[in-house]
């Protein structure tokens, strides 16, 4: 298989690795523990989980930039 296709494809493996990863821990932490919902008042554990929630997501999506950036340049010519 040709490099450049070969990286193309462990670029998309990693993107949905760690997006599925991120999506089971949040899952896990926030709706089996309880902390993704409200009950009335907002709770300690409530703010602790959403700060978590944005600062992972916020690191994820820059990780898929940097992941995604650069151009493979199939166009060119061997």
């Amino acid at each position: 298989m040709e490099p450049k296709i070969l990286q193309y494809l462990k670029r998309i493996v990693k993107t949905i690795s760690i997006g599925l990863l991120w999506m089971i821990v949040n899952a896990r932490i926030g709706i089996a523990s309880n902390y993704a919902f409200i009950d009335g008042k907002i709770k300690l554990g409530n703010i602790i989980f959403y700060s978590w929630f944005i600062a992972s997501l916020t690191a994820m999506l820059y990780y898929f930039y940097r992941i995604w950036k650069d151009d493979l340049n199939f166009d060119e010519e061997n």
